[in-house]
């Protein structure tokens, strides 16, 4: 049991996808300072993909993990901003059942500290879609140790009081209870 009401932590199966039209395996430090933190945190990566910025590619890959039962999070690098190759907001947001409107809110506040008004610049965002949570931060490794440090390794750990995202994942039921 943790210190946090009683609840203990679970580890959930998180897909990290990266958006980009030139980051490779090789370079993509994004998308890996995601799969460190995760699994630093004792989550689990699930599966790693990058995309080129198209809206149908996305939505391809990101529908694939929301209909596996067995992802619970996917966490989503790059394409959030303005340039004409930025797609991400409009290629992901229609698969959502609910949108998660704090969450780019919180980031940007976040952000505020870090980079300035520059934060206004990123159209962070998240939703939930069949009982999976989906994260989209900016494409630049800073934003995204950011978004993990200060706002989604709290919401993905279920002994995080007084609310996380983990009751409304697809988890069994002795794996996750909800909140009182």
């Amino acid at each position: 049991m943790s210190a946090h009401g009683g609840k203990t932590f679970v580890p959930l199966n998180i897909a990290v996808l990266t958006v980009s039209d030139t980051r490779s395996e090789e370079n993509d430090t994004s998308g890996q300072a995601l799969v460190e933190r995760l699994t630093q945190a004792g989550h689990n990566l699930a599966d790693k993909a990058i995309v080129i910025d198209d809206v149908y590619q996305l939505r391809a890959q990101v529908s694939k993990w929301i209909a596996d039962d067995s992802i619970h999070a996917i966490i989503s690098t790059g394409g959030t901003g303005f340039t004409a190759r930025d797609n991400t907001p409009e290629a992901l947001t229609p698969l959502f059942d609910k949108a998660v409107e704090g969450f780019g809110e919180v980031f940007r506040h976040v952000s505020l500290l870090e980079i300035g008004t520059s934060t206004i610049q990123s159209r962070a965002f998240g939703g939930i879609a069949n009982k999976t949570v989906v994260l989209c931060v900016p494409g630049s490794t800073n934003a995204c140790k950011t978004a993990w440090d200060k706002v989604i390794k709290e919401q993905l750990d279920a002994s995080h009081r007084p609310c996380n995202f983990v009751p409304h994942l697809n988890l069994s039921a002795e794996q996750c209870e909800t909140r009182n």
